[in-house]
């Protein structure tokens, strides 16, 4: 049977790492993404680069140019129909090719370069030094079109009790995982740690990776000088490493303008299916912390849309801004920890430029599927505090069925969520759910944030700068601990 012409394919993938030793040489986040679109041509087989219907950038941070695509598109000295934006979110770059696909198969555009990057390392020195930056921006009142709704993730009492960053949130995850596994604190950290010196090997032999270093578990979870204590019980190398300037970027068309263009049939690669939804919208809802069944839902329908099983992938990639992240997406996913679950190394080290690491992680997961190394992947993107989800499944073989995308939220939002209490409501008896305790940049306890149960089993939040119970929370485990809340969140050890 003859492919349909409208199936979407990806035929290109580039990536760029830009190592800059000073301002002098630092290059600004579209010209990071111009380089990516460039290699992503080339990777493609083409000697020019093709005039796309849609510039499609994922949103970024490290410079506000008002159209990043329009900016792209000018760089290039290309004129496409349309220039889009994307909302923020780490699950943002598969999202924008599951809703890229849907347009490629609808007949909207025939050819789009998706692209993202972030010069974050150059932002922030810039800032350090107080130099003020010459990078461009798009004329006033040229507005892209944006795909997709934000989500705000934090309600009002969370950050009111001043739980507002990932930083803190995932290793409160952390803390529930090792809870309802019955784990030691030790025995969770080695899991961890040698969970991220794997990642780190991978990283050690990507070329697009920003930390080419394989690390071992023992130097990932004991604190030094250059590995300094973050948020209990995560070291600064299992966290996201987001000080980096790199450019990634996809070139998505039809099996007819690839065809058209002269593209090599062994370049393509197709999605089989998408889907995207989100966990209930604030953590403080959900039923319990070490498990999320967005993820479990929303892969299995990825599966299904695609006439597959998990048995059937030889491809992953998760995301990885956490160790926690990985452990709750394997788990939902029924993905063995000892498998490979990273391509590029993952974000603290093959990089994390903010909403732009699942393109790098597609743009390599296309490059070992051509290669042999499986014919079937899955692509995993998170947003928020493993809140939004975005599921993309490739092969190297056409679908029987075209590109299908869907979404389990009617599903998800039917689950159990847990009540929130807070103020005189919450004052009184609690017990520890999660926790965690953040540290100065001397590496100190500083903080303890704490998830807790009411007798009811509504859920509070509460926090210490007690400096004695803060050191006190990084011994042992505190789960199922008996505490008091007073009417501010105040938390004392009954």
């Amino acid at each position: 049977m003859p492919i349909d012409p409208r199936t979407p394919v990806l035929i290109g993938g580039g990536q760029y790492a830009h190592h800059a030793a000073g301002l002098d040489d630092a290059l600004h986040p579209v010209a990071l993404m111009a380089e990516a679109v460039a290699r992503a041509t080339a990777d493609a087989g083409l000697s020019t680069m093709p005039n796309p219907d849609s510039i499609r950038v994922v949103s970024l941070l490290s410079w506000r140019y008002g159209d990043p695509a329009y900016v792209l598109a000018q760089h290039l000295g290309l004129t496409p129909r349309e220039t889009v934006l994307t909302t923020n979110g780490g699950n943002s770059p598969q999202t924008l090719v599951n809703t890229s696909a849907g347009h490629i198969q609808s007949g909207e555009i025939d050819l789009a370069i998706l692209a993202g990057g972030e010069a974050y390392r150059s932002r922030i020195r810039a800032r350090r030094d107080g130099f003020e930056l010459p990078w461009p921006k798009a004329p006033e009142g040229q507005l892209p079109r944006v795909l997709g709704h934000d989500l705000d993730m934090s309600n009002p009492i969370e950050r009111a009790h001043g739980i507002v960053m990932p930083v803190q949130v995932y290793p409160i995850f952390e803390t529930a995982i090792r809870a309802a596994a019955g784990r030691s604190v030790e025995a969770q950290q080695r899991i961890s740690s040698e969970l991220w010196a794997r990642f780190s090997n991978v990283a050690a032999a990507n070329p697009n990776a920003w930390r080419q270093q394989a690390r071992t578990a023992d130097d990932i979870r004991t604190p030094s000088s250059a590995n300094r204590m973050i948020g209990f019980p995560y070291t600064k190398y299992m966290n996201s490493n987001n000080d980096v300037d790199m450019g990634a970027a996809l070139i998505m068309c039809s099996v007819e303008k690839a065809q058209s263009l002269g593209v090599p049939r062994d370049r393509w690669v197709f999605i089989h299916a998408g889907v995207d939804c989100h966990e209930h919208q604030f953590m403080s809802n959900r039923d319990n912390f070490a498990t999320t069944p967005a993820i479990e839902l929303g892969g299995r329908a990825a599966l299904e849309l695609a006439g597959m099983n998990i048995d059937d992938i030889d491809i992953v990639d998760l995301y990885s801004c956490f160790p926690s992240a990985v452990q709750l997406g394997a788990q939902s996913l029924g993905l063995s920890l000892d498998r490979q679950l990273t391509r590029t190394g993952g974000l603290p080290f093959a990089g994390g430029p903010w909403n732009n690491y699942v393109m790098h992680a597609i743009a390599t997961t296309i490059n070992d599927l051509r290669s042999g190394a499986g014919t079937n992947a899955l692509v995993w993107g998170n947003g928020g505090y493993a809140t939004k989800h975005s599921f993309g499944i490739y092969s190297t073989s056409e679908p029987l069925q075209g590109f299908r995308h869907g979404s389990p939220q009617a599903q998800i939002d039917a689950m159990p969520r847990r009540e929130l209490a807070d103020g005189p409501d919450a004052a009184g008896p609690v017990t520890i759910e999660a926790y965690t305790v953040m540290h100065d940049r001397d590496g100190n306890p500083e903080t303890a944030f704490v998830a807790c149960r009411l007798a009811d089993g509504r859920r509070a939040w509460g926090a210490s700068t007690a400096a004695a119970l803060a050191a006190a929370m990084c011994v042992g485990e505190w789960v199922g601990r008996s505490a008091t809340l007073d009417a501010e969140g105040a938390l004392t050890i009954a």
